[in-house]
């Protein structure tokens, strides 16, 4: 199979091997501009908005990735909305595209993962994988270690309880939590009126 081939393949949830020598080549030039990144200071604010650009598929006004950052083709697939915020220890599995809308909030120690191995053994030998997109929508807030698996869509303003395991798609404007991840509930007037168990939201917020 040709690099050009794999290269479709790899964006086109079709099996293909991993083990190509220029395909290697691509990814550790990648993965070499996510190390540097990972080595600038808090005091290196404008040379990380520089290196995240340089890394990133698309990168939005205001975004911020604290260090470390871990990503298998260094974020070359991602593409960032405004203003996303993002805590240390995100792990991004980006073997094909993983979009994260404007405003979204994601904690510590989140894993998108894109990237799946078939269950035969005999494929996994021959190093075969396939890839899903992720799409993560505008204003969501995914809790401290989250897991997002290939090809799951997150809906709008959605919010992602600590610890979840989100194997299939959530819908916008829910709470939803637990391993396989399921909606708790919709957002609501409660949402309007409390912010945190009997804690109010002042007035004027």
């Amino acid at each position: 199979m040709t690099p050009e081939k794999i290269k479709e393949r790899m964006h086109s949830v079709e099996l293909y091997p991993t083990d190509d020598e220029e395909l290697l080549r691509d990814q550790i030039a990648c993965m070499n501009k996510m190390y540097d990144y990972n080595e600038t200071r808090p005091t290196e604010g404008k040379r990380r908005e520089a290196l995240l650009s340089a890394m990133m598929a698309e990168v939005g006004k205001g975004c911020y990735i604290e260090p470390p950052f871990r990503a298998n083709w260094g974020g070359h697939h991602v593409h960032l909305g405004n203003y996303v915020y993002v805590n240390f220890n995100l792990t991004l599995v980006d073997d094909t595209h993983i979009y994260i809308g404007d405003y979204t909030m994601i904690g510590p120690n989140v894993t998108i993962a894109t990237a799946g191995h078939p269950i035969l053994p005999e494929l996994r030998e021959k190093t075969y994988q396939f890839n899903a997109p992720v799409h993560i929508g505008r204003n969501c807030w995914l809790g401290a270690g989250v897991i997002v698996l290939p090809g799951v869509t997150i809906g709008d303003n959605t919010v992602i309880g600590a610890g979840s395991v989100v194997t299939r798609d959530i819908p916008s404007d829910v709470v939803a939590v637990g391993s396989p991840c399921r909606v708790l509930r919709p957002i609501g007037e409660h949402d309007r009126e409390y912010y945190f168990k009997d804690r109010r939201i002042p007035e004027g917020i």
